[in-house]
């Protein structure tokens, strides 16, 4: 009797060969129409149809294909936002070694991250919206932005320890600015005429003026 190989038994115990280039390619582009399309039709709208038709697919079947339903897919749509988001950010905010700056490089970049990819965001909150709240794409969303809280929060108090912010909850500026941005995130999905960028700067300016230690 023939041995069987490691590939072998790695199949039978039910785990998935890892993607090829062209497999990853394919569930990137049908990742990029679907935020398309649910940023202008919804969440309700967003039909396997219309965005295989937007990816330039022959058939639904190649999305049904490299997902296991709708729900896979849209859990796939948060996690590519929240990829975009990392990278755009990260370098503006390390890019600067004053926490002031830092802290501006932070909420504009945020909002100059909406500028540019207005469907990205929205797409994120149709999708927050309806998917339960019990869900791992749900679930992994909140554990992330919890975690960047919890960062965020230490960086106040380190620059409430050098001296350069002034005496104040940090965790209550924290909330107090994402839930800010938030908001403009919000407007902006019902108002596209709404200038993000000097939304940014107006806030980048005011949370200036909250935390900095004046003479």
């Amino acid at each position: 009797m023939q041995a069987r190989n490691s590939a072998d038994k790695q199949n039978d115990a039910g785990s998935k060969p890892k993607p090829s280039f062209t497999e990853t390619g394919r569930r990137a582009q049908i990742v990029a129409a679907a935020i398309e399309v649910i940023a202008e039709v919804g969440y309700h709208g967003a039909s396997f149809a219309k965005i295989a038709r937007r990816a330039g697919l022959s058939s639904t079947g190649m999305i049904s294909y490299h997902f296991d339903g709708r729900d896979d897919l849209m859990r796939e749509v948060v996690t590519e936002v929240m990829r975009l988001g990392e990278a755009y950010i990260r370098p503006r905010i390390e890019a600067h070694e004053a926490y002031a700056d830092r802290l501006r490089a932070s909420i504009e970049g945020n909002l100059d991250l909406l500028a540019e990819y207005p469907h990205h965001l929205a797409a994120m909150v149709e999708v927050l919206t309806h998917l339960r709240g019990d869900d791992p794409g749900v679930v992994a969303f909140l554990d992330h932005a919890e975690s960047l809280l919890a960062l965020q929060v230490e960086q106040l108090r380190k620059a409430q320890r050098a001296g350069e912010f002034r005496d104040f909850d940090p965790w209550v500026m924290i909330r107090a600015i994402r839930a800010a941005i938030d908001d403009v995130v919000r407007r902006a999905t019902r108002d596209p005429e709404l200038d993000v960028r000097a939304a940014g700067r107006e806030l980048a300016d005011l949370f200036d003026r909250a935390t900095r230690r004046t003479p």
